[in-house]
């Protein structure tokens, strides 16, 4: 079972100041309209190519592996606006956790809400595939204010910002999961809620199978989306919080329910089937994808790496006078 953080007073301690600097500063900048956020957050987006060279080495990476048809000027550009959207992932995690519900209103559509109102008519639990966008915490936001239901996140190291997380998550959501909580959300699924459930990073080889992602033909894909889909067989919803380009806000994208597709399957072919729902939802916003973390760190055994080895630096130990 899930134990959601609380507020404690620990969190006053010097060691978080920086922290509470940062949150003090986001939110006196959210004070601001929505265009000129925008511009800052892209700002900040490219100023963090400089801060995060790892990061950007990453992503390049990985726009190779999976859009080997891009000339490089061409994935070079996508990798300049990917890192506009981490800056702007920014402040669109501020505006889900902070913006009153009227704000959030006014800066977003929806399109195919008739799929979710199909697959709310069956009365059965709705299995919610969002992905790691950068605005999967605005997505989130904007959906439970729809939809309220539960989320399905990884508690972070930070105690603070766990609990930061976790109270702005809650604005628009009934509770959360913590993701190795399997039980929990095939409960939920069963009591006919909706489940956001985000199948898309490479979690190890454990409790995972390797199938295509992309042009990665063996890619670590959890086998969590089996275990759900033939225990609880809900309705199955991938959804899209897209960034719109011509800057006036966010489109919510619902797609239709592919449960249909992946009831009495064997594992492989559930994560095969997902992976493509998800790499259709990627490339209606290649650029909005959270390309930094290595996706294909987990290789099959055998297999070369896909990634440069990071070299740690030595501790110099202190000689004994």
């Amino acid at each position: 079972m899930t134990r959601l953080p609380t507020f404690s007073l620990s969190f006053f301690h010097p060691r978080y100041w920086l922290l509470w600097l940062g949150i003090i500063l986001l939110r006196g900048a959210l004070l601001l309209p929505y265009p000129l956020l925008r511009r800052l957050g892209c700002s900040l987006g490219r100023l963090s190519m400089w801060v995060l060279p790892r990061r950007v080495k990453v992503a390049r990476r990985n726009l190779e592996l999976c859009f080997p048809e891009l000339s490089a000027a061409e994935r070079e550009q996508l990798l300049r606006k990917n890192f506009e959207s981490v800056g702007m992932g920014v402040v669109e995690t501020g505006i889900a956790w902070y913006w009153p519900d009227w704000r959030v209103r006014k800066w977003f559509t929806v399109s195919g809400y008739e799929h979710m109102e199909k697959a709310r008519a069956g009365k059965r639990g709705v299995l919610l595939i969002g992905m790691h966008f950068l605005t999967l915490e605005l997505g989130a936001r904007i959906f439970g204010m729809l939809n309220p239901g539960v989320g399905v996140y990884r508690p972070n190291n930070n105690a603070l910002y766990d609990w930061l997380q976790t109270r702005g998550r809650l604005r628009s959501n009934k509770t959360m999961l913590d993701r190795y909580d399997l039980k929990g959300m095939i409960k939920a699924l069963k009591q006919d809620e909706i489940v956001w459930y985000a199948p898309d990073h490479d979690y190890g080889a454990r409790n995972s199978v390797f199938v295509p992602f992309f042009n990665v033909q063996d890619a670590a894909t959890t086998a969590g989306s089996y275990m759900l889909v033939r225990s609880a067989r809900p309705a199955v919803v991938p959804f899209i919080p897209r960034r719109r380009a011509d800057g006036k806000g966010y489109e919510l994208i619902i797609l239709p329910d592919i449960g249909e597709q992946l009831y009495d399957r064997d594992k492989e072919s559930v994560a095969t089937r997902m992976n493509q729902a998800i790499e259709e939802a990627i490339r209606q916003a290649p650029e909005q994808y959270m390309w930094l973390h290595r996706r294909f760190k987990t290789r099959p055994e055998g297999e070369a790496a896909l990634y440069e080895k990071v070299k740690k630096r030595k501790r110099k130990r202190k000689r004994k006078s």
